[in-house]
């Protein structure tokens, strides 16, 4: 099959041939569908699949990229394959090029409903400098963080697609030296760049994953900003974790890219010491060479790599699903804030700015100890292509709006 597109892709777009992700699209007075994106194009996948009497066109007609995605891996690699072979082969272009919408006239929704939400703490980089900031009389790590992926559940209903504004949470939240806690508006409202993992194929209960099978469970791959609400979480995350201070919204890329995309991404697990348990190893795991690039207000702040996380994808999965507890299509795993070892390789302000201790300054002479009202906030990301060159993620943007009434 060829491996470039008879559609056009411009130098440096983040969606070529080799990436062809999938979202959920529409445009003026017609309702969102399945899509997928090349270049700076959608194929409106249900007219194309209905045209060829597809068995699957069904799927693509619906508001949500479920429908299609409990459909099985065998189903996910056969329409790609599919769609790979009507975007190369010249032999197809009459009939699939007015399935082509300019993606500067669509409208970008949620892509998949979220059955549940579960973030880990998977980067060692960051556990270890919040476990700084946190404890400094204590170890950074706790026992068990080198034994499992540590998570937490968060709130399905208040994950939102890129581009849906982020309102300041209300909480409590207590002053540096004092006693009695304060109701009102977060004053340290931080990002935090993440990866996430969208569940296509369900489980039933007491059924666990191993390591090995990630790949038939695991659909594609979305950005993430597990807002954060650092005061919040402070005052209340001792001793069950977050709750209220991370609740109020996280924001997901509008493209899911497919997990078999990120082939050439695959790097050998990283070393881990000590070694897992039985259940958390497997002899096909992997990591996945990922360049993170976030930015504020336009400016770059930070560029973690995917590939210094300590906890994999799949032992993440494996681990969630250790205990008998079910898969459900739609569910979204995030690996926790990714950063790196060096200077601007945190993928939060809690540790580019030590605390808030440090604020960085941006290109307007304005300083940023933690986010202000405003502020945009754009998280990209890039992973190698077959054959050379870079794929893209796509981004996932939020701005920060003043709270509520």
């Amino acid at each position: 099959m060829a491996t470039t597109s008879w559609v056009p892709v411009p130098e440096g777009s983040p969606f070529t041939v080799h990436n062809l992700p999938y979202g959920v699209f529409s445009l003026p007075d017609e309702e969102p569908r399945v899509g997928v994106a090349i270049g700076d194009h959608v194929l409106d996948l249900a007219p194309l699949a209905a045209s060829e009497y597809a068995d699957f066109a069904g799927v693509f007609t619906v508001p949500s990229l479920n429908p299609f995605m409990a459909l099985g891996s065998r189903a996910w690699h056969a329409v790609r394959h599919w769609v790979t072979e009507r975007l190369t082969d010249e032999a197809f272009r009459s009939l699939v090029e007015p399935e082509l919408v300019p993606a500067d006239q669509v409208r970008l929704h949620l892509p998949f409903e979220v059955a549940d939400y579960v973030d880990f703490y998977a980067s060692e980089h960051h556990a270890t400098r919040l476990g700084r900031l946190l404890r400094p009389n204590e170890p950074p790590l706790t026992p068990n963080w080198r034994h499992l992926p540590i998570g937490y559940h968060g709130r399905a209903g208040t994950v939102a697609v890129s581009g849906t504004p982020v309102l300041r949470p209300y909480g409590q939240h207590l002053a540096p030296g004092g006693t009695v806690p304060a109701f009102g508006p977060s004053t340290r409202l931080d990002l935090e760049a993440e990866v996430g993992f969208v569940v296509g194929t369900p489980t039933a209960a007491g059924q666990r994953v191993s390591v090995d099978e990630v790949r038939q469970y695991v659909f594609g791959v979305v950005l993430v900003n597990d807002w954060s609400a650092r005061d919040l979480q402070a005052w209340e995350a001792r001793p069950l974790g977050p709750f209220l201070g991370k609740s109020f919204r996280t924001s997901v890329s509008p493209w899911v890219v497919p997990l078999a995309a990120l082939d050439a991404a695959a790097l050998p697990p990283p070393a881990q010491d000590p070694a897992p348990l039985p259940h958390l190893r497997g002899s096909d795991d992997f990591g996945l060479d990922l360049d993170l690039e976030v930015s504020i207000n336009d400016q770059v702040v930070a560029r973690p790599r995917y590939a210094d996380m300590y906890w994999t994808p799949a032992q993440m999965l494996a681990h969630l699903t250790s205990n008998g507890a079910a898969l459900r299509t739609g569910d979204l795993l995030a690996s926790g804030t990714v950063s790196g070892p060096g200077e601007g390789e945190s993928g939060c302000l809690m540790e580019l700015t030590a605390g808030g201790t440090k604020p960085l300054t941006l290109a307007d002479g304005s300083t940023r100890a933690f986010l202000e009202n405003g502020d945009v906030v754009t998280i990209r990301a890039t992973a190698p292509a077959p054959g050379g060159g870079r794929l893209g993620l796509g981004a996932v943007t939020g701005q920060i709006r003043p709270p509520g009434p």
